[in-house]
């Protein structure tokens, strides 16, 4: 090499063997499960026969309605709460910490429990018999919607937290009232830090929902239940409820990215990837996205 000729760096491969280990490694250990199972004595025709079955899919959507209102439930008592607990007025801030309090250190499954058998405790409400008012139905809807307010309520005032004052500042110097500032500035703009822990909350109360074929509400567990506790395939019916339950979260788990996105603009410089995206990038060996 000539004097003052600058030094070629030459790029020399790293060769990761602990990655290739660990891939073998992990794709044995998911061979001898999946031999395992194709071993045992399980029939996954029954599995696949009742997934369509019509009370099985009377189940998951009863499932899904009970879901569906008590996260609506949950979100309506979350912002209250919240609110409450922003609050400069001590008793409406005690008041909601006791509720949070309360809610979330008790189990979901006790306090559906204590909803399904009121009638112990309170005969009568609004002039009927409490127990012609609280069927597994409205029982499961209180419990786990109160319950889930609990929850909601520390996630909205996180998000409402992560606003920073100068917003609320400038509204009020524009005229604004405290709630037209809450609705129309603080809120949209907490949405970005609220909908991702929702999202995540919706996606458990599918599974938690479950609790409820204990006080006897016909959601997709129950339905099952009462499937084999007639023809005695109890392995094969758990593996279609966990199914379907796999089925409604992933459906929401998409949806949950996408909204996760929109709410995303303007805050990000760059947005999330797609799914797709994902996949596409890693087939072609280009940079991880």
């Amino acid at each position: 090499m000539s004097a003052g000729a600058p030094e070629r760096l030459v790029a020399v491969p790293v060769r990761h063997y602990g990655r290739w280990v660990s891939a073998v490694a992990v794709l044995a250990g998911l061979a001898a499960v999946v031999y395992a199972f194709s071993q045992a004595e399980i029939d996954y025709g029954t599995t696949g026969e009742f997934f369509t079955a019509d009370n099985i899919v009377r189940g998951a959507g009863r499932t899904l309605l009970i879901s569906v209102l008590a996260q609506a439930i949950g979100i309506a008592l979350g912002v209250v709460f919240a609110v409450m607990r922003l609050s400069k007025n001590p008793v409406t801030s005690t008041v909601s910490w006791c509720y949070i309090w309360l809610f979330r250190g008790t189990p979901v499954l006790v306090q559906l429990l204590i909803w399904y058998n009121l009638a112990l405790v309170f005969p009568t409400m609004f002039g009927h018999p409490t127990s012609d008012l609280m069927t597994p139905f409205v029982a499961a809807l209180l419990g786990l919607g109160i319950n889930e307010g609990a929850y909601m309520a520390e996630i909205v005032r996180a998000g409402i937290a992560s606003v920073d004052e100068g917003q609320t500042e400038a509204s009020q110097a524009l005229g604004m009232t405290q709630g037209q500032t809450l609705r129309r500035v603080v809120l949209p703009q907490a949405m970005r830090v609220i909908i991702p822990p929702t999202g995540n909350e919706f996606i458990n109360m599918l599974k938690t929902s479950s609790l409820a074929y204990t006080i006897q509400y016909g959601e997709l567990l129950l339905s099952a239940v009462s499937v084999y506790t007639r023809n005695l395939q109890v392995i094969e019916l758990l593996f279609t409820v966990s199914l379907w339950y796999l089925v409604l979260t992933s459906v929401f788990s998409i949806g949950q990215y996408y909204l996760e996105r929109r709410f995303a603009r303007g805050a990000l410089r760059d947005l999330p990837a797609t799914p797709l995206s994902r996949v596409l990038a890693n087939l072609r060996g280009g940079p991880r996205i």
